[in-house]
């Protein structure tokens, strides 16, 4: 899906394309592609790149046209392995065109151009408005986190009464999450770093980017903090699972022994052998006592060393 954004003060949606308009292609098909590449020259192997889900953020430059990719926030669906994870976006510029290009369709953007016109200032240049992408990611960032924060909060109070593997898993999936993010926002950070020397920057654009990296080190040390939050817990919950196993295991290793004295003097009593007691009418209650009252003194003395 393409659109075309006029961005001179203020956003608004324009049928066709205009020189310095912003395009904004979202899921784009192989038909979309094409017509980009033919209408524009785009090197074809700029696409391929964006597509690729597992693209690194990076920032390159061919034959005067640049591609910036940068990582921003996904939320998968609920059941998914992996509810949260970050996929690419891609800024192609060369003179008078400037297209972002993603193939998945994101609350981030959708919230970017919400803003933007709510804003009703537009971009001063291309540059501006690929600062202000960075800005939105890291905001999206520090949104996504708080819900899992509030993910991880609520399996914290699940795991109080059971503990049980499909918590453990989805715990699991939250720390993967974790990681995402983790990677994803300092190759943010290492990008933002290199894009200064590589676009022309005025006084404003160097506010702007201060303002991104706050936001982008307090993304990355919460994303940081949630991680050994979560890290600590899972190690805390398989704890008190091995803990738990232990006291069972001591339980019935118990109740074996306290169990081994009456087989023991049932056998003792029942072999062939000449006992004083195989011809008395006493021998079964006498057998019966001696296997209760040794069964009821290990029972006490393992309930006195508290292995019961």
């Amino acid at each position: 899906m393409k659109r075309f954004w006029n961005t001179n003060g203020g956003i608004r949606s324009i049928e066709e394309w205009e020189p310095n308009c912003w395009i904004q292609v979202t899921c784009p098909t192989d038909e979309d592609r094409q017509q980009l590449e033919e209408k524009y020259q785009i090197p074809e192997y700029f696409f391929s790149d964006i597509s690729d889900a597992d693209e690194r953020a990076r920032f390159e430059f061919d034959e005067g046209w640049q591609l910036i990719i940068l990582r921003i926030p996904y939320m998968k669906e609920v059941r998914s392995r992996t509810p949260y994870t970050t996929v690419p976006l891609g800024i192609i510029h060369k003179g008078d065109v400037l297209i972002t290009v993603c193939y998945f369709e994101t609350d981030m953007m959708i919230d970017f151009v919400s803003y933007q016109q709510r804003r009703n200032e537009g971009f001063t240049d291309y540059v501006d408005m690929i600062f202000r992408l960075f800005l939105s990611s890291s905001v999206w960032y520090l949104k996504r986190l708080k819900q899992i924060s509030l993910l991880l909060d609520r399996a914290k109070r699940s795991m109080d009464h059971s503990v049980n593997n499909t918590s453990l898993v989805n715990l699991s999936r939250l720390q993967d999450s974790l990681t995402y993010f983790i990677t994803s926002i300092r190759g943010n950070e290492t990008l933002l770093q290199k894009l200064k020397f590589k676009l022309p920057i005025d006084e404003l654009d160097a506010d702007l980017i201060e303002d991104v990296n706050i936001e982008m080190s307090q993304a990355r040390e919460t994303a940081h903090i949630y991680a050994e939050i979560l890290e600590s817990t899972m190690d805390t919950y398989t704890s008190i699972i091995n803990n738990n196993m232990n006291t069972v295991m001591r339980t019935l290793t118990s109740f074996s022994i306290i169990l081994m004295f009456p087989t023991l003097i049932s056998s003792m009593f029942g072999m062939n052998l000449i006992n004083g007691l195989e011809a008395s009418e006493w021998g079964f209650p006498v057998a019966l006592v001696i296997s209760v009252v040794v069964s009821i003194g290990s029972w006490l003395i393992l309930r006195h060393k508290s292995l019961l």
